[in-house]
C-alpha cells in the first residue's frame, strides 16, 4: 500500500497530476481543490494517496489534505458511490461543505457535484449521518461558493477551458465582490495571459 508521495509534480491534466519520485512518475486521480494546492515543477511536494486494485489497471488516488483524503474514503463506504464519484464530490464541494450537507440533510447541495442526483444524494446522507462525528460546523467557517462563482465557472467551462484552469484564475481573484460579467472577464485576461 502507498500511503503517500513525495516529489515533484510534472503534469497537471483534468482528471490526474503526474508526481515523480526517484525517477518513477506516479499517474495520481485528484480533485480540483488538491490540484490548487500544486504547482508543476516545485520539488516535495506530498499527495496522500490510496491505491485500488482493479480488473482494468491499478490506480492511484490522492490529495493535499488528510481532511480530504479522510471524506474520500469515507463517500467510499456509500453503496453505488464509486473513486469517481468520489473525485467528482470533492472538486465540487470542500470537506466541510460535504459535512455540513450530510449533517442538514442538504440533497441540493450534494446534487451540485456530477454523477450525484437526488437518490444518491439522499443515499450520502442516510447512509453517513451517522458516520459524521464532527460538530457542526458554523456557517461563516466554510466558503459557500456564491451562485455569481458558479455562473461563472459553468460559462469558462463552455469556452473550452478545462475546471481545474477556471477554478485557478477565479481562485486569484476578489470574486465575491465582483459580478458574473466582470469575474468571466478577469478570469480570461488571465487564462490568455497563460
Amino acid at each position: 500500500m502507498i500511503n503517500f508521495i513525495i516529489g515533484n509534480v510534472v503534469s497537471i491534466e483534468d482528471e490526474y497530476v503526474v508526481i515523480q519520485n526517484n525517477g518513477i512518475g506516479y499517474k495520481v486521480f485528484t480533485s480540483a481543490n488538491s490540484k490548487m494546492d500544486l504547482e508543476i515543477g516545485k520539488e516535495n511536494q506530498m499527495l496522500h494517496t490510496q491505491m485500488f486494485v482493479r480488473d482494468d489497471g491499478i490506480y492511484l488516488y490522492g490529495f493535499t489534505s488528510l481532511e480530504e483524503m479522510d471524506m474520500f474514503n469515507l463517500l467510499l463506504r456509500v453503496s453505488k458511490v464509486g473513486p469517481k464519484i468520489g473525485i467528482g464530490v470533492l472538486s465540487t464541494l470542500s470537506p466541510r461543505q460535504i459535512q455540513k450537507a450530510i449533517l442538514t440533510g442538504d440533497v441540493p447541495t450534494l446534487t451540485k457535484a456530477p454523477g450525484i442526483g437526488k437518490k444518491t444524494a439522499e443515499r450520502i446522507i442516510v447512509e453517513l449521518k451517522d458516520r459524521i462525528d464532527i460538530p457542526l460546523i458554523e456557517t461563516e467557517e466554510v466558503e459557500v461558493k456564491s451562485l455569481e462563482y458558479n455562473q461563472a465557472i459553468d460559462g469558462l467551462l463552455s469556452l473550452g477551458y478545462s475546471r481545474f484552469e477556471v477554478e485557478k484564475a477565479i481562485k486569484s481573484l476578489d470574486y465575491r465582490k465582483m459580478t458574473v460579467e466582470d469575474i468571466i472577464r478577469e478570469a480570461l485576461k488571465k487564462l490568455s495571459s497563460k
